[in-house]
């Protein structure tokens, strides 16, 4: 009986120290940018770069990032970095995340845009995690389309 109780208090003291964890808004993404990275073999490689924005009013530390890109509903890309920094209250920066892509995405991707006859307004996802410690990580979520610099769209 000893024990039931002091399980149950145990209990109720940890219900009790994750509500007085601060509440935190999500924070937001944007992909602002895509650059070619030198590859290895058949691998593709990028630098996403992101710019994440800070809405709450404590500064959000961070030690990693891991990204996963998404094109058309296919996965296409993925990427890791262990760059630390901050971001300040109700601030901003931008992160670049190396990304590589597998010669088999390549060719899926390839095949699916012959399939769509144009190289514009190709829909992405890009999940990822700011890597904060325990209680301090925090997912994200981003989507879009991607709009290529002289792209065509296969009209004449």
């Amino acid at each position: 009986m000893r024990s039931v109780h002091a399980v149950l208090i145990s209990l109720l003291l940890c219900l009790g120290a994750c509500s007085s964890l601060p509440y935190m808004d999500p924070v937001k993404i944007n992909v602002v940018g895509i650059e070619p990275l030198q590859g290895e073999g058949m691998e593709v490689r990028f630098a996403v770069k992101i710019r994440v924005q800070n809405p709450n009013d404590t500064t959000i530390t961070y030690n990693g990032i891991a990204l996963d890109l998404d094109i058309n509903g296919q996965p296409f890309a993925s990427g890791v970095s262990d760059e630390g920094g901050s971001i300040g209250r109700f601030s901003d920066t931008v992160v670049s995340v190396p990304v590589s892509v597998s010669a088999f995405s390549v060719i899926r991707q390839t095949y699916g845009i012959s399939q769509m006859k144009r190289l514009n307004n190709m829909p992405y996802i890009l999940h990822g995690k700011l890597s904060g410690g325990v209680f301090n990580t925090m997912r994200f979520v981003d989507s879009g389309t991607l709009n290529l610099p002289g792209s065509t769209t296969g009209k004449r």
